[in-house]
């Protein structure tokens, strides 16, 4: 494996060749570091996800069905290169709409004859959002100007970047100046519903128009990080011990066993990376390696199963999701109705909402690390945070299992 380590060896070798590399091993056990509880589900889930009975429960139940996943983009620019254009965003929604229904112009000619049995139908189209959390009407593009010193791999989804839409409805994708020599990074279903789910691109690598360069302006780096984002992993693992044990493996019995990255110019039959060599070698062209933009071209069944569990499971909220219609006039009103006081405040805070029930409310610190969760019945009950250090907190609130706002406040 092409190990996600910070060492300025790595960064050169990484810059001079052009290399592809993705940071969502690195950010995922950031994420686990600090979120304990989801370390400790962490092998329970991925056994779920890559249940193929689960799957076939899930497709009996429901049927075959193309679902549509609301995109909010969340541009931090610092000049005026990385403030990308709007056609530079809709083209990367053109190339996922045909990447993830196996209608991409380059399927035919890159994947060789031995693989394209397996090769899948993701079943997924993607929009962008037309309103916002609140319901007012939207592009589903956010724009903010950040200065010279921003922190993008650190500050992108926090009071200094641009928050997350609700995770819970949303895509959020942030596009910004990547830190060498990632190309981006994607959460986990691990991460479902917490501040920084969702996915980081370099403006550069996001699209096929402005601002995008060769040999990475194909948008595929946003098709493999989406990839991650519904739990598919690289096909060396994510320790690159796959030859070592299948339990290291990317889980899916139809992507060849391998124990590094492939970053382009590979040949079929490739067996250089191969755990046991074969007639066809390594699937070097699908979309979870590392090969340049026009040399990946395809998901398996396998890497499909993965996908549908994950919409069964832990993003199954998204199927609910209306981000891509417009709510009704009462239910923005119920929405609207929930409010956060005081604010700031140095001792408690309480949730009105005179509409829409309230029962459950969980509070996050600036890093996204959970740490508190309440139960309340109305708005006289008061939620201690007098022991909170000063800072921003983002509070999310729940009808039952159901997300219904995300608010902010500042504890003094």
């Amino acid at each position: 494996m092409k190990k996600i380590l910070l060492l300025t060896a790595g960064f050169l070798m990484a810059n001079m060749y052009g290399q592809r590399e993705c940071a969502t091993d690195l950010k995922m056990k950031e994420f686990y570091a600090r979120n304990p509880q989801a370390l400790a589900k962490k092998e329970d889930l991925r056994n779920y996800l890559t249940s193929k009975s689960a799957a076939a429960n899930t497709v009996a139940k429901n049927g075959q069905t193309v679902v549509t996943i609301p995109v909010v983009v969340h541009v931090l620019y610092g000049s005026a290169a990385q403030n990308i254009s709007d056609a530079q965003i809709a083209s990367q929604i053109a190339i996922l709409n045909n990447d993830f229904r196996k209608l991409n112009s380059n399927f035919a000619s890159v994947v060789p004859d031995a693989f394209k049995p397996y090769a899948a139908d993701m079943e997924l189209t993607f929009c962008m959002a037309t309103k916002t959390p609140t319901g007012a009407s939207t592009t589903g593009i956010e724009r903010k100007s950040v200065s010279s010193g921003f922190d993008f791999a650190n500050e992108y989804y926090q009071a200094s970047g641009l928050t997350a839409w609700d995770p819970t409805k949303y895509l959020n994708i942030w596009v910004g100046n990547m830190p060498n020599p990632y190309l981006g990074w994607a959460y986990l279903p691990d991460a479902a519903g917490y501040p920084e789910d969702g996915l980081a691109i370099g403006y550069k690598y996001f699209g096929t128009t402005g601002a995008a360069v060769a040999p990475y302006n194909g948008g595929r780096t946003a098709t493999h990080e989406i990839g991650h984002y519904f739990g598919l992993l690289h096909p060396w693992g994510e320790d690159g011990s796959a030859c070592g044990t299948a339990d290291n493996d990317d889980g899916c019995a139809d992507t060849p066993a391998i124990n590094d990255a492939h970053y382009g110019g590979n040949v079929f039959p490739d067996n250089g990376f191969m755990c046991t060599p074969t007639a066809n070698g390594a699937m070097f062209m699908n979309f979870m390696d590392y090969v340049t933009d026009t040399e990946m071209a395809f998901f398996t069944n396998d890497q499909k199963t993965i996908k549908t569990n994950t919409m069964a499971g832990p993003r199954a909220s998204l199927l609910n999701s209306n981000a891509c219609a417009f709510l009704s006039v009462n239910d923005v009103e119920k929405v609207n109705s929930i409010n956060l006081f005081p604010n700031p405040t140095t001792q408690y805070i309480s949730i009105a909402s005179p509409l829409a029930p309230i029962n459950e409310v969980e509070i996050f610190n600036a890093e996204g690390r959970l740490v508190k969760k309440a139960f309340i019945k109305n708005e006289t009950d008061k939620i201690d945070v007098k022991d909170f250090v000063s800072g921003t907190y983002y509070v999310r609130t729940y009808n039952g299992k159901d997300f219904v706002k995300s608010m902010k406040f500042i504890k003094k």
